[in-house]
């Protein structure tokens, strides 16, 4: 699996981890913020792309971020998007969790960030899709502040 990054090109999963512990370890004392996203775009008929992005943010100082992307192929509903958009930044976050507890960066919490919200179609997923998130241990949030979903991974769909 390849990430992209605006700043590193294409790189593998165990480049991109060397980056963030590198990116990370640079100041060890500032606050730092990782943040999960994704958002995706009907792109054709029944053809769909999900972009997944992971931000790290030295908060005050910027940050770093990747992205990939997954293209669907079938028809589906504007819920299973949505569930499909929170699963795959749970799976991403997953795939980070350990990575962080064994490099020492077990004290940083992961946020998904969820494209969904109080205006709009998908309001009535919130209570939905912010309980599956928060059940699977993570900080969730949603617009107008889920900034890696609605910003980040958005620009990339």
């Amino acid at each position: 699996m390849f990430y992209q990054s605006p700043t590193h090109g294409k790189v593998d999963l165990e480049k991109l981890k060397t980056i963030v512990s590198n990116f990370m370890k640079v100041d060890k004392k500032a606050k730092y913020e990782i943040i999960v996203g994704t958002d995706s775009q009907k792109i054709e008929n029944n053809k769909y792309d999900f972009v997944s992005a992971l931000i790290i943010h030295r908060v005050g100082w910027g940050g770093i971020y990747f992205w990939k992307r997954i293209l669907q192929d079938k028809k589906i509903s504007l819920k299973e998007r949505i569930y499909q958009e929170a699963t795959m930044s749970l799976e991403t976050s997953e795939n980070f969790v350990n990575f962080f507890k064994t490099n020492g960066i077990s004290k940083y919490n992961i946020q998904i960030h969820v494209d969904i919200g109080h205006n709009g179609e998908t309001r009535d997923l919130i209570t939905e899709v912010v309980g599956m998130v928060r059940g699977s241990g993570y900080e969730v949030k949603i617009k107008p502040d889920s900034y890696g979903a609605s910003k980040v991974a958005d620009r990339y769909t």
